[in-house]
């Protein structure tokens, strides 16, 4: 199935959640729209469905024209923060009722596959009642997965689960994703999801689409500060620079030597993803001395929050770390991780990297 947003846009009373954009998800992949609160990804997903109509523009599935076409009318699956569920039925029946709608075999074996993938296998005989929030969310996802629709919207479905169970289940999901043909949206205000997610990226903020395409591709070469700023947790670290002869004065810092395009002058902005960042020095590298102001250990990783000349930087180092407060380090990078936009925010030079496939 191909859907095809054109130029829709949103407006309640004198406000505009959505500003006009056009958007056509890959068929068959997964699409995630990416950004934070209020950035405009639920008021989307709801015009792909037929929950809403757009004030202006077009929604079309397979080149035919559907706008205001309601969502009783489309074959569609969504699962949203907000668990819905049959609350007369037990798990087992309400994972299985979309396989018995399609008069499909083997409804049993199924329902057990999919309870399983997802972890509810031992709860097929409780009603929604009798389980967790998080549980419930997953009775929901598998219902929507058995239903295979040819479009399936997911708005942050894994929110409410706990951080263990959220990790395995985006692999799962992944997997399932892949092995289906259901063209998927999945929203979320995480990037390190749609990293995981792969498929392709849409990145959203304050109602309005800055880029689409293969995730890789937005991830690695943003097309602005605002893009970069979205797609990168922590938040990417920024410094203020000017051009020179030769490269990028970092104001309060080094010198970067690096070839910019001779249309680009007077200041930038300098932006080092925190990964960028290590304690250790490398051949070349820039130094960056500072005093710590805070180290937290989140999973396997240690960030790092160093004040230094140019502002407050935050490295990302792998493994468990202990720094003291206060204490005297200097942070190492390669002026070749760095990336520069102009005055107008634009991209003009991003680390170098070479796609999956070549």
């Amino acid at each position: 199935m191909q859907l095809t947003l054109e130029r829709v846009t949103k407006k309640v009373g004198a406000q505009t959640w959505l500003y006009p954009q056009s958007i056509a998800p890959k068929s068959g992949a997964v699409t995630v729209l990416l950004g934070a609160t209020q950035a405009g990804k639920t008021s989307l997903m709801r015009l792909m469905a037929g929950l809403d109509a757009p004030t202006e523009g077009k929604v079309f599935v397979d080149g035919k024209d559907v706008t205001g076409v309601p969502v009783r009318e489309r074959n569609v699956a969504m699962v949203y923060q907000q668990f819905i569920n049959y609350p007369s039925l037990r798990v087992a029946e309400n994972i299985g009722s979309p396989l018995k709608l399609r008069g499909e075999k083997n409804v049993d074996a199924r329902v057990r596959e999919l309870a399983d993938k997802l972890h509810i296998g031992m709860f097929l005989d409780r009603y929604p009642a009798e389980l967790s929030g998080g549980q419930q969310q997953r009775v929901a996802l598998a219902r929507a997965l058995a239903k295979g629709a040819p479009l399936m919207l997911l708005d942050e479905p894994l929110v409410n689960l706990d951080y263990k169970l959220r990790e395995g289940l985006r692999e799962e999901l992944t997997q399932l994703f892949a092995s289906g043909d259901s063209t998927v949206i999945y929203a979320t205000t995480e990037p390190g999801e749609a990293l995981l997610l792969g498929g392709y990226t849409a990145v959203m903020d304050s109602g309005e689409l800055l880029q689409y395409g293969p995730t890789a591709e937005v991830f690695h070469a943003p097309q602005s500060l605002r893009v970069a700023r979205a797609f990168s947790d922590p938040p990417m670290n920024l410094m203020t620079g000017r051009v020179v002869t030769g490269g990028v004065q970092v104001e309060g810092g080094p010198m970067l030597p690096l070839a910019l395009p001779a249309n680009v002058e007077g200041a930038v902005t300098i932006g080092l993803r925190s990964s960028a960042l290590n304690v250790d020095a490398g051949t070349g590298d820039m130094a960056l001395p500072g005093k710590v102001e805070l180290a937290e250990i989140s999973g396997s990783d240690t960030f790092v929050h160093v004040e230094t000349l140019v502002g407050e930087l935050v490295a990302q180092l792998t493994g468990v770390h202990r720094f003291d407060l206060g204490a005297v380090i200097t942070l190492y990078f390669s002026a070749s991780q760095a990336y520069v936009f102009d005055s107008g925010e634009r991209l003009v030079v991003a680390p170098a990297w070479r796609h999956k496939g070549g």
